[in-house]
């Protein structure tokens, strides 16, 4: 039942002017009041974002202040207490959304390199549970290849001899990784893409990649939440940084606002007064 819902949510959405390549709407994602509760935690409080079409947003706060539970709440993965989500600024039915329902509105979400297939080619992960098959039900594996070339010399500009479509994920490094996760998402018309930590435990020159990366997600006219511990790089690369705090947003700010060593003492200061 689940899959006949999203598959009608996406054509739907093929059919519509303020869809992914029409531009009738002011926000990708509007949150108006959004609460959730675990029993008597109350773990995000009313929560107002709006995340606005070729922006980056970085999505900032200790351990435990809410991060994930809203990016689960807007991806489908569990439900709000209460409050509403808008998508393109139309209301979506929160009784009924769900993961695959965020992916047939064009939000997708990379978590690091957890997604990709260490032993599978490249063109292989670029198209898992999205395989382009013939009448027959034959995967059409030169056309996917030619796709998959084509992402990785024009979407995430990866022109290095050493790394070709039938490579297998495992002869990448992590920065490498994450462009492969990151240009999947933007080959399939994703209007959001949600980063979860794209540069943990990489080493610099690797972060210099998927810094780069993140840049090409705004160049391409998307949209990206990017959640990040390292308030450095976020501070590079974000338009806004939301701060979150015990589950509620305390800080909506330009990174003109607060430098590193600012948003720190401010982050330290937040934790001082628990």
């Amino acid at each position: 039942m689940e899959e006949t819902q999203d598959a009608g949510m996406a054509a739907r959405l093929d059919n519509d002017p303020a869809g992914p390549s029409g531009g009738g709407f002011t926000h990708i994602v509007r949150m108006e009041g959004v609460q959730k509760y675990f029993g008597a935690v109350h773990a995000l409080r009313d929560i107002n974002l709006a995340i606005g079409r070729n922006e980056i947003v970085g999505l900032i706060g200790d351990n435990g202040a809410g991060k994930s539970t809203l990016i689960k709440v807007l991806t489908g993965v569990i439900p709000p207490s209460a409050g509403r989500i808008f998508v393109r600024d139309r209301p979506i039915d929160l009784a009924h959304h769900s993961v695959g329902m965020a992916h047939a509105m064009s939000i997708e979400t990379v978590y690091q390199d957890k997604s990709l297939g260490e032993k599978q080619p490249l063109w292989r992960n670029f198209f898992v549970g999205r395989q382009i098959t013939d009448r027959f039900g034959f995967i059409r594996v030169r056309e996917q290849k030619r796709i998959a070339e084509d992402i990785l010399l024009n979407t995430i500009g990866f022109r290095g001899a050493g790394i070709s479509v039938d490579s297998t994920v495992r002869q990448l490094s992590g920065g490498e990784r994450q462009g492969i996760a990151i240009g999947r998402a933007m080959h399939f018309n994703s209007d959001l893409i949600i980063l979860d930590e794209p540069t943990v435990a990489l080493a610099v020159k690797e972060v210099r990649k998927v810094l780069d990366f993140v840049r090409r997600i705004k160049a391409s006219g998307r949209a990206c939440i990017y959640i990040e511990h390292n308030l450095a790089h976020v501070h590079e690369v974000a338009d806004r940084l939301v701060v979150l705090d015990r589950g509620e947003i305390v800080a909506d700010i330009s990174p003109r606002q607060m430098t590193v060593a600012e948003l720190t003492e401010y982050l330290i200061d937040l934790q001082q007064h628990r």
